[in-house]
């Protein structure tokens, strides 16, 4: 089955790190863009950061600036998002895709990534 298979969330406290990992199955994912995005109680999914295929260049939305890295490991088929100082807001369902590297995120709205399907995602809960 090609997916990618989100993992590493968990509950936090505010200011706290947390590093999520994106798993390719079925694929090779060292030719593709990779996007985060996430998907708060009530709200629609939303991107977060993007990384090309080659992890040369990185994206971020406003919000994630200086908190949030994404890299990549393409010899382990892994992209990573690491998240620090963590805040309340960034509760939410964390998913990577496989997207274009123009209007990544758009994909957030799209029933499916680039290629492979969404996975289950990952819980990130930011509480005190």
């Amino acid at each position: 089955q090609v997916q990618l298979v989100e993992s590493g969330g968990g509950l936090v406290q505010p200011g706290e790190s947390l590093r999520l990992s994106c798993a390719a199955s079925g694929f090779t994912l060292e030719h593709f863009t990779v996007a985060w995005f996430r998907q708060a109680p009530g709200k629609e999914r939303e991107g977060v950061t993007c990384i090309s295929s080659d992890g040369g260049r990185t994206y971020y939305v406003d919000s994630v600036k200086g908190r949030f890295a994404s890299s990549r490991d393409n010899a382990k088929n892994t992209v990573y998002l690491q998240m620090n100082s963590l805040k309340p807001e960034d509760t939410a369902v964390y998913y990577c895709a496989t997207v274009t590297e123009t209007g990544w995120e758009g994909y957030s709205g799209s029933p499916r990534p680039l290629y492979g399907s969404w996975g289950q995602g990952t819980q990130v809960t930011v509480s005190s």
